[in-house]
């Protein structure tokens, strides 16, 4: 596959429509795709130009509705995308909604789910990992980016214990993300906040979703059919999406033709 957005004629299709549209949608996962990884995960901020460039995006002459979509919880990234102001944000892979105005909402947690993952959190405390876990609406996860790499197999095969030493729960399941794993609740997924926004938008407005990691395959398959779905990704690996960029240049790239396309149809 190329490795450059500009000579992907999905790509430039889908700008054409871009251009005529009334209405638009850009979602995008934020770590990986527009953020490259950092050992310390409160450090992770955008690559040079992908701020200025969203924030230009979001202004009203281009008639787009921005969103991000992340693992992260939404307060914490919030605080991390230095654009302003704020966009809207779906947190922990969709669970949370916290809108431009400030509003929030997240749906009630069932009691029996907050205890397991509460139990869950205790026992990764047990094994040592207070400092390399997090605890958010509905997970718990293990992060060993900063880890070297017989520590970080160390600590997998530890998590995959506690994983199995857990009576089989259908309340929850574990997944692995780059840099770490997961214990989530059955509740929601990339996918379900993808689909959401589509039904609140006209049936012909073009939607574009960027993302790296195999937690953004949800949403991928959520946009098919329906929208432009885009791998980020330094190397490229089997995939949902529709076409593959490498960052920081293709992002920025794309960010800009998202940008030209709908100034031109302004024009």
């Amino acid at each position: 596959m190329q490795s450059t957005v500009t000579s992907l004629p999905e790509l430039t299709a889908f700008f054409g429509r871009l251009g005529k549209a009334k209405q638009r949608a850009l979602l995008l996962d934020y770590d990986g795709t527009l953020a490259p990884f950092c050992a310390d995960r409160l450090g992770a901020v955008p690559y040079p130009g992908v701020a200025e460039l969203l924030k230009a995006i979001m202004t009203e002459e281009t008639r787009t509705r921005l969103a991000l979509i992340t693992g992260r919880p939404a307060a914490e990234l919030k605080s991390l995308i230095r654009v302003s102001p704020t966009p809207e944000i779906w947190g922990t892979h969709g669970l949370e909604r916290l809108k431009p105005d400030g509003s929030y909402q997240m749906p009630e947690i069932p009691p029996e789910a907050a205890r397991l993952l509460d139990g869950v959190a205790e026992s990764f405390k047990a094994e040592g990992f207070s400092a390399i876990m997090e605890t958010k609406p509905g997970a718990a996860a293990v992060h060993w980016r900063s880890l070297s790499e017989d520590e970080a197999h160390s600590v997998r095969e530890r998590t995959m214990k506690i994983w199995n030493a857990i009576p089989q729960q259908p309340l929850l399941y574990i997944a692995e993300f780059d840099g770490g794993m997961e214990f989530r609740l059955h509740l929601r997924h990339k996918g379900d906040a993808v689909r959401d926004i589509v039904s609140e938008l006209p049936s012909d407005a073009p939607v574009a979703y960027l993302g790296d990691d195999r937690t953004d395959e949800d949403a991928f398959r959520a946009l098919k059919n329906r929208g432009l779905s885009v791998l980020v990704r330094a190397e490229y690996r089997p995939t949902e999406a529709d076409i593959w960029i490498q960052p920081p240049q293709g992002l920025l790239d794309f960010l800009t033709g998202w940008l030209q396309a709908c100034r031109e149809g302004e024009a």
